[in-house]
Protein backbone atom coordinates (compact mmCIF):
# COMPACT_ATOMS: atom_id res chain seq x y z
CA UNK A 1 0.00 0.00 0.00
CA UNK A 2 0.88 3.71 -1.04
CA UNK A 3 -0.18 6.43 1.10
CA UNK A 4 -0.88 9.68 -0.52
CA UNK A 5 -2.22 13.35 -0.06
CA UNK A 6 -4.30 15.28 -2.60
CA UNK A 7 -3.53 18.71 -2.88
CA UNK A 8 -5.10 20.59 -6.27
CA UNK A 9 -7.28 23.49 -7.22
CA UNK A 10 -7.37 26.85 -6.80
CA UNK A 11 -9.18 27.52 -3.77
CA UNK A 12 -10.81 30.35 -4.95
CA UNK A 13 -14.04 30.30 -2.26
CA UNK A 14 -11.06 30.72 0.21
CA UNK A 15 -9.07 33.38 -1.56
CA UNK A 16 -5.87 32.26 -0.96
CA UNK A 17 -3.81 29.29 -1.02
CA UNK A 18 -5.78 26.81 0.93
CA UNK A 19 -2.93 24.04 1.53
CA UNK A 20 -0.78 26.47 3.04
CA UNK A 21 -3.11 27.43 5.56
CA UNK A 22 -2.02 27.04 9.07
CA UNK A 23 -3.91 25.53 12.28
CA UNK A 24 -2.02 25.17 15.22
CA UNK A 25 1.20 27.14 13.96
CA UNK A 26 1.75 24.44 11.10
CA UNK A 27 0.28 24.51 7.24
CA UNK A 28 -2.72 21.77 6.22
CA UNK A 29 0.13 20.13 4.02
CA UNK A 30 2.75 19.28 6.65
CA UNK A 31 -0.61 18.30 8.74
CA UNK A 32 -1.54 15.96 6.66
CA UNK A 33 1.63 14.21 5.43
CA UNK A 34 2.27 13.71 9.43
CA UNK A 35 -0.63 11.82 9.07
CA UNK A 36 0.41 9.54 6.72
CA UNK A 37 4.08 9.23 8.11
CA UNK A 38 2.49 8.18 11.58
CA UNK A 39 1.22 5.32 9.16
CA UNK A 40 4.50 4.05 8.24
CA UNK A 41 4.53 5.22 4.69
CA UNK A 42 6.69 7.59 2.81
CA UNK A 43 3.93 10.20 1.80
CA UNK A 44 3.44 11.52 -1.59
CA UNK A 45 1.32 14.47 -3.03
CA UNK A 46 -0.95 13.70 -6.26
CA UNK A 47 -2.56 16.70 -8.20
CA UNK A 48 -1.72 20.14 -9.80
CA UNK A 49 0.57 22.03 -7.13
CA UNK A 50 4.04 21.39 -8.01
CA UNK A 51 5.46 23.83 -5.82
CA UNK A 52 4.16 21.52 -2.69
CA UNK A 53 7.30 19.41 -3.61
CA UNK A 54 8.81 21.14 -1.07
CA UNK A 55 7.25 19.29 1.65
CA UNK A 56 7.48 15.74 -0.36
CA UNK A 57 7.51 14.12 -3.38
CA UNK A 58 4.76 14.97 -6.04
CA UNK A 59 3.30 13.46 -9.10
CA UNK A 60 1.47 15.86 -11.56
CA UNK A 61 -1.83 15.09 -13.16
CA UNK A 62 -1.66 13.49 -16.45
CA UNK A 63 -5.18 15.07 -16.71
CA UNK A 64 -4.81 18.47 -15.99
CA UNK A 65 -8.13 20.88 -14.62
CA UNK A 66 -9.68 17.72 -14.21
CA UNK A 67 -10.42 17.94 -9.84
CA UNK A 68 -9.22 15.10 -7.37
CA UNK A 69 -9.95 12.57 -9.95
CA UNK A 70 -6.81 13.56 -11.75
CA UNK A 71 -4.76 13.23 -8.92
CA UNK A 72 -6.12 9.93 -7.93
CA UNK A 73 -5.34 8.73 -11.35
CA UNK A 74 -1.89 10.09 -11.43
CA UNK A 75 -1.22 8.15 -8.18
CA UNK A 76 -2.15 5.08 -9.56
CA UNK A 77 -0.47 5.87 -12.47
CA UNK A 78 2.91 6.07 -10.60
CA UNK A 79 2.76 3.17 -8.41
CA UNK A 80 2.79 -0.36 -8.93
CA UNK A 81 1.06 -1.05 -5.41
CA UNK A 82 -1.66 -2.70 -5.15
CA UNK A 83 -3.56 -0.45 -2.62
CA UNK A 84 -3.75 3.28 -2.52
CA UNK A 85 -4.80 5.55 0.75
CA UNK A 86 -5.38 8.57 -0.09
CA UNK A 87 -6.25 11.53 2.24
CA UNK A 88 -7.04 15.10 1.18
CA UNK A 89 -5.13 18.06 1.91
CA UNK A 90 -7.82 19.85 4.45
CA UNK A 91 -8.71 17.18 7.01
CA UNK A 92 -6.77 18.55 9.53
CA UNK A 93 -9.47 16.90 12.71
CA UNK A 94 -9.34 13.45 11.10
CA UNK A 95 -7.92 10.93 13.52
CA UNK A 96 -4.76 8.96 12.63
CA UNK A 97 -6.59 5.90 14.38
CA UNK A 98 -9.61 6.09 12.00
CA UNK A 99 -7.14 5.66 8.89
CA UNK A 100 -4.80 2.83 10.80
CA UNK A 101 -8.43 0.85 10.88
CA UNK A 102 -9.39 1.85 7.30
CA UNK A 103 -6.11 0.36 6.12
CA UNK A 104 -6.37 -2.52 8.25
CA UNK A 105 -10.11 -3.01 6.41
CA UNK A 106 -8.65 -2.70 3.11
CA UNK A 107 -6.12 -5.02 3.81
CA UNK A 108 -8.23 -7.41 4.42
CA UNK A 109 -11.13 -7.16 1.79
CA UNK A 110 -10.97 -7.56 -1.89
CA UNK A 111 -13.21 -4.51 -2.58
CA UNK A 112 -12.08 -2.19 -5.26
CA UNK A 113 -12.49 1.01 -3.00
CA UNK A 114 -13.24 1.25 0.43
CA UNK A 115 -14.93 4.54 1.14
CA UNK A 116 -16.21 5.78 4.51
CA UNK A 117 -19.58 7.50 4.41
CA UNK A 118 -20.85 10.16 7.25
CA UNK A 119 -23.69 11.25 8.08
CA UNK A 120 -24.85 9.61 4.69
CA UNK A 121 -22.80 11.45 2.35
CA UNK A 122 -19.49 9.31 0.67
CA UNK A 123 -16.02 10.53 1.32
CA UNK A 124 -14.21 9.54 -1.94
CA UNK A 125 -11.38 11.62 -1.54
CA UNK A 126 -10.43 9.85 1.77
CA UNK A 127 -10.87 6.15 0.69
CA UNK A 128 -8.71 3.31 -0.23
CA UNK A 129 -8.73 2.46 -3.77
CA UNK A 130 -7.45 -0.87 -5.42
CA UNK A 131 -5.22 -0.10 -8.39
CA UNK A 132 -6.95 -2.28 -10.77
CA UNK A 133 -9.89 0.72 -11.18
CA UNK A 134 -7.27 2.74 -12.85
CA UNK A 135 -7.98 1.69 -16.36
CA UNK A 136 -11.68 3.04 -16.21
CA UNK A 137 -10.50 5.57 -13.99
CA UNK A 138 -8.56 6.93 -17.02
CA UNK A 139 -11.07 6.41 -19.58
CA UNK A 140 -13.64 8.43 -17.06
CA UNK A 141 -11.19 11.32 -17.24
CA UNK A 142 -10.81 10.98 -21.54
CA UNK A 143 -14.29 11.06 -21.56
CA UNK A 144 -14.91 14.34 -19.23
CA UNK A 145 -16.57 12.36 -16.35
CA UNK A 146 -14.74 13.91 -13.49
CA UNK A 147 -17.49 13.32 -10.42
CA UNK A 148 -15.09 11.05 -8.43
CA UNK A 149 -17.91 8.66 -6.74
CA UNK A 150 -19.72 8.22 -10.03
CA UNK A 151 -15.84 7.44 -11.79
CA UNK A 152 -15.60 4.92 -8.99
CA UNK A 153 -18.35 3.29 -9.52
CA UNK A 154 -18.67 2.79 -12.75
CA UNK A 155 -14.38 2.02 -13.01
CA UNK A 156 -15.54 -0.89 -10.01
CA UNK A 157 -17.63 -2.94 -12.87
CA UNK A 158 -19.84 -4.88 -10.70
CA UNK A 159 -16.40 -5.63 -8.14
CA UNK A 160 -17.50 -4.49 -4.35
CA UNK A 161 -17.34 -1.76 -3.16
CA UNK A 162 -16.94 -1.16 0.61
CA UNK A 163 -18.53 1.55 1.66
CA UNK A 164 -19.10 1.72 4.98
CA UNK A 165 -21.04 4.00 7.61
CA UNK A 166 -18.62 5.75 10.27
CA UNK A 167 -21.04 6.11 12.94
CA UNK A 168 -21.92 2.51 12.86
CA UNK A 169 -18.10 1.90 13.00
CA UNK A 170 -17.54 4.26 15.73
CA UNK A 171 -20.69 2.58 17.34
CA UNK A 172 -19.30 -0.74 17.48
CA UNK A 173 -15.66 -0.18 18.39
CA UNK A 174 -14.66 0.41 22.43
CA UNK A 175 -14.27 4.15 23.02
CA UNK A 176 -10.49 4.02 23.57
CA UNK A 177 -10.35 3.20 19.74
CA UNK A 178 -10.94 6.66 19.03
CA UNK A 179 -9.95 10.03 20.73
CA UNK A 180 -12.91 11.81 22.25
CA UNK A 181 -12.02 15.25 20.66
CA UNK A 182 -12.87 16.18 18.43
CA UNK A 183 -16.57 14.60 18.00
CA UNK A 184 -16.86 12.11 14.92
CA UNK A 185 -19.23 14.62 13.36
CA UNK A 186 -16.41 16.77 12.61
CA UNK A 187 -14.04 14.14 11.44
CA UNK A 188 -14.50 15.21 8.08
CA UNK A 189 -15.10 18.91 8.04
CA UNK A 190 -12.74 20.29 5.46
CA UNK A 191 -11.77 23.66 4.82
CA UNK A 192 -12.98 25.41 1.91
CA UNK A 193 -14.29 29.04 2.42
CA UNK A 194 -12.56 32.01 4.97
CA UNK A 195 -15.52 31.39 7.66
CA UNK A 196 -14.94 27.32 7.63
CA UNK A 197 -11.28 28.24 8.57
CA UNK A 198 -11.87 30.56 11.10
CA UNK A 199 -14.18 28.05 12.90
CA UNK A 200 -11.49 25.25 12.26
CA UNK A 201 -8.44 27.28 13.84
CA UNK A 202 -10.86 28.55 16.42
CA UNK A 203 -11.91 25.19 17.40
CA UNK A 204 -8.44 23.63 17.54
CA UNK A 205 -6.94 26.58 19.59
CA UNK A 206 -9.51 25.89 22.53
CA UNK A 207 -10.75 22.10 22.16
CA UNK A 208 -14.35 23.33 21.56
CA UNK A 209 -16.78 21.25 19.12
CA UNK A 210 -17.78 23.36 16.18
CA UNK A 211 -20.97 25.24 16.60
CA UNK A 212 -22.25 24.44 13.17
CA UNK A 213 -22.97 21.19 11.24
CA UNK A 214 -20.64 19.43 9.26
CA UNK A 215 -20.51 20.93 5.29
Amino acid sequence: MDGWVLAGGASTRMGRDKALLEIDGRPLIALALDKIRALGFTPRIAGSRPDLAAFAPFVPDNFPGCGPLGGIEAALSASDADLHLFLPVDLPSLPVQFLQWMIRRAEASHAAAIIPVLAGRPQPLCAVYNRRLLPRLRKALEAGRFKVMTAVEAAAAGQPIDAFEVEILAASLIPASWPAVPPIQDWFRNVNTPDEYDLLRSTHSTGAKPRNPIS
